[in-house]
């Protein structure tokens, strides 16, 4: 039975190139094709590790028309490397069309780990790191990011977003008029020689915007809700609910500690107190 390809999704360095890994390095050199985003941005990483494999461009204006031809070479065996211009594929960059139809057609994809700029920005933040959703650009159209905003100004979780510079005023404001008054700390240039840290709010970077030099790439990393204090009362109405549905009391103590994140313990007294048939 002839052998297949394998997709190789290879992240590369957003500003430090000495932050290429070994794995990555060796992958690039032994398969057949490299998939760049731009193919002159990655020439000069291919260059400094001697790397001459042949490159086609792979971007986002490209990538569907490209799919039939990286699945093709897939078929006759040959192995296939994606890359983008800084980072890991996948993250507001091309590959996911690729690794889809790759998969679909039982294709063996290998994601490998590297550099991807929202991990260090939102370890060095100084916010929650346990908990944290991926926001990324906000969408384009008007209606979409209302939405979007929306849905996620009670979320509790570290928010992380990605924002040009020449948008990054605008986008402080809305964030404000959705979300109010929160920590950020807003990180530039991400191991590079101008890489800065401003850790500070939302209303004091708007009414100091000379804080930020708006060059280079942007991550921004944002405070979640703060956690709504909820009333015995407000248990005690959930618990109700739940058992004249048919729970259990230690069920539905569960649910209401799953959905509000109050303690079981609380919610427990006063389950006992109810006087309710379960």
């Amino acid at each position: 039975m002839k052998k297949t390809g394998i997709l190789y999704i290879v992240p590369t360095p957003i500003g430090n190139l000495a932050d290429m890994t070994f794995r990555a390095v060796d992958v690039l050199k032994h398969v057949s094709l490299i998939g760049a985003e731009d193919t002159r941005t990655s020439k000069k990483l291919l260059n400094h590790y001697n790397i001459e494999n042949q490159m086609i461009s792979y971007h986002k204006f490209n990538e569907r028309k490209r799919v039939d031809q990286l699945i093709y070479k897939l078929q006759n065996g040959d192995d296939i490397a994606i890359i983008s211009d800084a980072g890991t594929p996948g993250i507001s960059d091309p590959s996911s069309i690729i690794i889809s139809e790759a998969i679909n057609s039982g294709f063996q994809v290998e994601v490998l780990p590297g550099a991807t700029a929202f991990i260090p920005a939102l370890v060095a933040s100084g916010l929650n790191c346990e908990r944290f959703q991926f926001i990324g650009f906000l969408p384009e159209k008007n209606k979409t990011r209302e939405i979007l905003l929306d849905n996620i100004k009670e979320n509790e979780n570290t928010l992380i977003f990605y924002e040009a510079p020449h948008k990054l005023h605008k986008f402080f404001q809305k964030l404000y008029n959705h979300l109010g008054d929160r920590k950020i700390t807003v990180v530039r240039e991400i191991s590079k020689i101008y890489e800065t840290f401003n850790r500070t709010t939302l209303k004091s970077i708007i009414d100091q915007p000379e804080q930020i030099v708006l060059k280079g790439e942007f991550v921004v990393i944002v405070e979640g809700a703060k956690k709504k204090d909820i009333s015995n009362e407000e248990l005690k109405d959930k618990l109700i609910k739940l058992i004249k549905n048919g729970e259990t009391k230690k069920t539905a103590v569960k649910l209401v500690s799953d959905e509000t994140g109050e303690f079981k313990n609380r919610i427990y007294q006063i389950a006992l107190e109810l006087d309710i048939d379960e």
